[in-house]
């Protein structure tokens, strides 16, 4: 069954090892950009509180991606050893977005426009980290190093 899909992946955006398109990291993609204005246009919190989770299957059902259809058969079928991971940074992601929205509100309601942006900026960069280790998994990379690790890498 795997060796069918991998052939039926062949020549698509749908990676052949982990059976996952990076196109679904669109849908976070645009809640970055909308973080990274909020310190500079405060009223685009309301655009950030405005956009709302969207599974990997929705994504590619309202998309125009030209493999839409397989692209939501093969997450289906994706190998655990992906599939797992990557679920996991979606809903972390999904609840920094979620926590974030939250922060920024209350914060607003009390005008402290300066937590506001640093909320905004720090939850920019938290989740672009996420998008990275995302695109890893879809790429392939079942085991994804902590920052840690990286750190201590880079340090040696």
């Amino acid at each position: 069954m795997d060796l069918e899909m991998r052939a039926r992946l062949a020549g698509t955006n749908i990676n052949e090892q982990s059976f996952l398109a990076t196109d679904y990291l669109n849908h976070f993609n645009e809640v970055v950009m909308l973080l990274e204005m909020v310190p500079d246009m405060p009223d685009c919190i309301e655009d950030v509180q405005a956009w709302m989770p969207k599974s990997y299957q929705q994504h590619f059902i309202d998309s125009g991606f030209s493999d839409k259809d397989l692209a939501v058969e093969a997450y289906e079928k994706a190998p655990k050893a992906y599939r797992e991971p990557f679920d996991k940074e979606v809903d972390t992601m999904n609840n920094l977005v979620d926590f974030s929205c939250r922060i920024m509100s209350k914060a607003m309601e009390e005008s402290d426009a300066d937590r506001v942006g640093r909320v905004a900026r720090e939850s920019s960069k938290t989740l672009q980290k996420h998008i990275d280790r995302a695109s890893a998994i879809i790429h392939g990379r079942s085991q994804i190093m902590e920052q840690a690790e990286i750190d201590g890498l880079l340090d040696a």
